[in-house]
């Protein structure tokens, strides 16, 4: 799922926050519906009548009908000491102009929803900051490096890196030969103690039930678990739970979008061999001559004797990424029939989660949910410089900055009174990674990568403020 965050300064938030969302499209009405189940003051404003009445009698939220550019509507929504303005429209430009206003007519801080990657490769220089306008996402970036963390950790079906890859979080699901099953947490540390994990989250098999795990719980077959790793711990779980990094080299894309596009891209930078296709003859055209190292098809990616013309059974990875979630489902099964090892599918409709393992497909992305994750972090509380959900599951996964005045600092871990449906998954000091076990001691300036069930969150907040 989970991509690598744009981090920034942190902001110190409070536990309430008054926040104003411009855009009521899927990223917007996701995150108003996320920040409302955490009763913050959210007003919501869009053009779109339908929109707005949706979201007006399914969450309990402020809604404003007008244009989010227009300094009468955003004085109405009450901008003047807003902690928040994130402007998420389809428009780049529009998202920009609200941010740039709101600034001036004295929000504390703004985020605007971006399309043009340039802005983000650049943004050191262009001081988007001195416009008004603290933090740039991009749902298309992120997902396009999400992507590329996949192929890289092609064994597992869900990984994200903090701090360039310090500590990663892996997640996968046990098969029967893995060496893990019908034992407990405590007995694969004692019969591996030269292993470098935490396992920070576990889903059985055929659930919704997502538990944190302590020493006394077991592994079963069929169990999507998360763990949290060192570099060199990497490769000991794949080991154990017997799966294998196979080299991905060949790599075909379904669909020329802007996610299509920039993996597309990013990919042949890295040296992938890349096989585009593309049903928009004029669109295939753009990329083919924007992109002279990747190879694009004009055709319908549906056809399957196209797939065979262009030897999908010879692909290492196959990545579908048409506005369509059913076509990308599809084809990922139709490319898993023929022998591709890495099947991967963007996806709209959050439901589709809950099948992805079950069908047969590697991983699902959604775009809505990894641009959400990415702002969710403003309105946590504490010094947190990144933030994930685990895909399907129950649980948050946050990095906090250990102050002086942190109630956890100069610590050891086992004193701390931490809830038991939340664990501290390691520790980057100083740039290395590091797994805290009982007697681990925490000091300030300590990065510590803490994974939480929804009802633990604010406890564990506190311990950092």
């Amino acid at each position: 799922m989970w991509v690598n965050l744009y981090l920034c300064p942190t902001y110190p938030l409070w536990l309430f926050m008054k926040i104003i969302i411009a855009g009521a499209g899927e990223v917007g009405f996701h995150l108003a519906k996320l920040l409302s189940f955490e009763s913050q003051d959210i007003t919501l404003i869009d053009t779109n009548r339908e929109s707005l009445a949706y979201a007006d009698t399914h969450l309990d939220i402020r809604v404003i009908r007008g244009d989010a550019t227009s300094i009468s509507v955003l004085k109405e929504s009450r901008v003047n000491g807003t902690d928040l303005v994130i402007a998420v429209t389809s428009s780049e430009t529009t998202n920009i102009t609200v941010c740039v206003l709101a600034k001036q007519l004295g929000a504390k801080r703004t985020i605007a929803r971006i399309s043009n990657t340039e802005f983000l490769e650049n943004k050191e220089e262009v001081q988007f900051t001195k416009f008004g306008i603290d933090e740039l996402i991009s749902p298309e970036s992120l997902a396009s490096s999400e992507i590329e963390l996949l192929l890289n950790q092609s064994g597992f079906n869900d990984t994200y890196e903090f701090e360039e890859g310090a500590l990663t979080m892996i997640g996968l699901q046990l098969s029967r030969t893995a060496a893990f099953v019908g034992k407990t947490v405590k007995e694969v540390g004692f019969q591996h103690p030269e292993l470098k994990y935490v396992p920070i989250a576990i889903q059985r098999y055929g659930t919704q039930y997502t538990l944190i795990p302590r020493g006394d719980t077991k592994f079963k077959e069929g169990d999507q678990v998360y763990f949290t790793t060192t570099q060199e711990g990497v490769e000991h779980i794949y080991k154990l739970t017997g799966k294998v990094k196979e080299p991905i080299k060949n790599v075909m894309i379904l669909g020329g979008s802007k996610i299509g596009y920039k993996t597309a891209n990013d990919l042949c930078k890295g040296k992938f061999n890349v096989k585009l296709i593309e049903n928009s003859k004029e669109k295939a055209f753009e990329i083919a001559d924007d992109i002279p190292s990747c190879l694009v098809i004009h055709g319908d990616g549906r056809n399957v004797e196209l797939l065979q013309e262009e030897s999908i059974q010879e692909m290492d990875a196959f990545i579908s990424v048409t506005g369509n979630s059913e076509t990308n489902i599809m084809s990922c099964l139709v490319a898993k029939s023929k022998g591709v090892k890495k099947t991967i599918a963007l996806v709209e409709n959050m439901d589709y989660f809950q099948l992805s393992h079950s069908i047969g497909i590697d991983t699902l992305i959604n775009k809505k949910l990894l641009a959400a994750n990415n702002i969710f972090r403003h309105v946590r509380k504490g010094e947190i410089v990144a933030m994930t959900m685990l895909n399907n599951m129950n649980a948050e996964l946050l990095e906090f900055i250990v102050s002086p005045s942190s109630e956890v600092c100069n610590k050891v871990v086992r004193e701390i009174d931490f809830p038991r449906s939340a664990i501290i998954g390691g520790v980057i000091r100083d740039g290395i990674g590091m797994i805290a076990l009982g007697d681990f001691v925490i000091e300030s300036g300590d990065r510590i990568v803490v994974c939480s069930l929804p009802q633990s969150i604010k406890k564990v907040e506190k311990l950092f403020v």
